[in-house]
């Protein structure tokens, strides 16, 4: 799961990296970082796809925030039973009301 991880997030690394970069023009004297390239990429993309150049970074975002979930629900799936056990570990380890009320002194108001 260690190696899904690590290629899943390598491609956002870089697309989101580049994409900050070029969209502030912070381009360390490579062509490919300026904000002329981020335009006319997009504007390719958008020819390309027949849709608004604007409209493209968010249709990745929500493509990206997407397969985040979904790559944690396979996660948990997969660690199902080891979650679980801690989610009742926890709840087992936590005072019950009744216990710190009764040690309080005082009774638990009844409904």
């Amino acid at each position: 799961m260690r190696y899904v991880l690590a290629i899943w997030a390598a491609p956002l690394v870089l697309f989101w990296g580049w994409f900050g970069l070029s969209y502030y023009d912070v381009n360390f004297g490579f062509v490919m970082m300026t904000r002329q390239a981020h335009d006319l990429i997009f504007q390719l993309y958008g020819n390309v796809l027949g849709l608004d150049p604007a409209t493209i970074p968010w249709l990745v975002a929500k493509a990206c925030i997407f397969d985040t979930v979904l790559l944690l629900l396979i996660w948990a799936f997969r660690r199902r039973r080891d979650l679980l056990a801690r989610w009742r570990a926890w709840r087992d380890a936590r005072p019950a009301a009744d216990q710190v009320a009764s040690s309080s002194g005082r009774a638990l108001p009844s409904a």
